[in-house]
């Protein structure tokens, strides 16, 4: 199974931990395509933004189901998981509730695909344990 992990880069620096062990409990499943999403937006400082672009949307064309953190607010994020619900993959999303932060209801509000919350890493790891269990 190819798995596409999406998180915020841009934004989200601070969760790159975070987004690390995910990938790591993410590879008993199958390949993750973007462990470089573990590595913060630096990572792709030596590329074009329309070069990541066209790697990113062939990766999202190969992956089985994507699997993205909609904790911290990402424009990219949201576009990944448009495209994806477009190209009619599986999608998990994973939500980490933030004081004075509301998930956008385009994503609470889609019923086409589970927002499972989160608070503990662990959490975390078992919503996605839970989701691959019943799909």
């Amino acid at each position: 199974m190819q798995i596409y992990f999406a998180g915020s880069m841009r934004g989200g620096d601070a969760d790159t931990g975070l987004y690390k062990k995910i990938i790591a409990h993410l590879r008993k499943y199958g390949e993750v395509l973007t462990e470089h999403v573990a590595h913060g937006a630096e990572i792709d400082s030596v590329n074009t933004d329309d070069w990541i672009y066209e790697r990113d949307m062939s990766w999202l064309r190969l992956a089985d189901v994507v699997v993205a953190d909609v904790s911290v607010p990402s424009i990219g994020v949201g576009y990944e998981i448009a495209k994806a619900e477009d190209m009619q993959k599986r999608i998990l999303c994973l939500y980490r509730p933030k004081r004075g932060q509301r998930l956008s209801a385009m994503i609470s509000g889609n019923g086409s695909f589970p927002v499972m919350r989160y608070r503990t890493v662990g959490e975390a790891l078992n919503n996605i344990d839970e989701y691959f269990k019943t799909r």
